[in-house]
């Protein structure tokens, strides 16, 4: 069987990216939904619908465990899916968000008192972060700022130059108006680890920037160790496919500059799904 990552579109390469390098022995499915990308403006019954879809999709390719490797389907889907469709439909399958990781490693840092989070409008909206912290490190501060340029500005190649730069520059001049300066910040968007060059060389050196596919697979290692029973039912051939609901010379195309190397998609189409739980 397979591990499965699933995301609304492209961003969440850059997680399966540091995921492949971290399990280089086991066999992956990505599944991108570019088709209906962006999930942020969506309702929480669409978002959970399309996710549903995608999670149909890639346990029909034999995949024990799927990541679900984007944001705001992980605010809004996950818990739904793992507590109530898992055990009606699916019980010997699992699925993981990124949110709690992500939120675990900032609350673990032992030097942690004031954190930033950039992201999209949705995942800010959803309060999921601020949740989470609240759960595991009540002491924190967060401070949480909404970046809606720099998802086009990625997907438009606009990595470097003075456009990046400027919004860059703006959202770090938000990030202080706060009132905080904060000790570490989470690029909480699988975007945003294109410009991390860029806002590395903007943003103050003795800020601590974290990137979500960094924590993310190392997480996901010790999910494994700690559950030997599913390791066990997963392939090592080192095998990966990656589907996308669009057009797969497109997909291709942008994927090679999450990967840094070349790809080849496919175009499916996603299962109907018409449970109701």
């Amino acid at each position: 069987m397979r591990i499965g990552v699933f995301d609304s579109g492209y961003g969440g390469l850059s997680v399966y990216g540091k995921i492949r390098a971290h399990l280089p022995p086991y066999d992956f499915v990505y599944l991108g939904d570019n088709a209906r990308t962006p999930y942020g403006n969506r309702s929480f019954d669409t978002i959970l619908r399309f996710t549903l879809e995608g999670m149909e999709k890639l346990f029909q390719e034999d995949c024990r465990l799927v990541i679900i490797a984007c944001n705001t389907a992980s605010a809004k889907a996950l818990r739904t899916l793992q507590q109530r469709y898992l055990p009606r439909f699916r019980p010997d399958r699992r699925i993981l968000g990124i949110i709690r990781p992500s939120a675990e490693a900032l609350a673990s840092l032992p030097t942690s008192r004031r954190v930033a989070l950039w992201g999209t409008e949705g995942t800010v909206r959803s309060q999921s972060y601020a949740m989470e912290l609240h759960k595991l490190a009540p002491h924190l501060e967060l401070v949480q700022i909404a970046c809606p340029m720099l998802v086009p500005l990625v997907e438009a190649g606009e990595v470097s130059g003075s456009g990046a730069e400027f919004f860059i520059r703006k959202y770090w001049e938000a990030t202080l108006e706060s009132g905080i300066l904060p000790s570490q910040l989470l690029l909480a968007c699988t975007h945003y680890p294109l410009l991390y060059p860029l806002i590395r060389s903007l943003v103050p050196p003795e800020v601590e920037i974290l990137v979500q596919g960094d924590v993310v697979a190392p997480s996901l290692a010790d999910y494994l160790s700690r559950h030997p029973e599913i390791a066990g039912d997963l392939g090592k051939g080192g095998e990966e496919r990656f589907l996308t609901t669009d057009f797969s010379e497109g997909f291709d195309k942008l994927a090679r500059a999450f990967l840094g190397r070349p790809i080849r998609s496919e175009k499916v189409e996603l299962p109907t799904n018409p449970l109701i739980f």
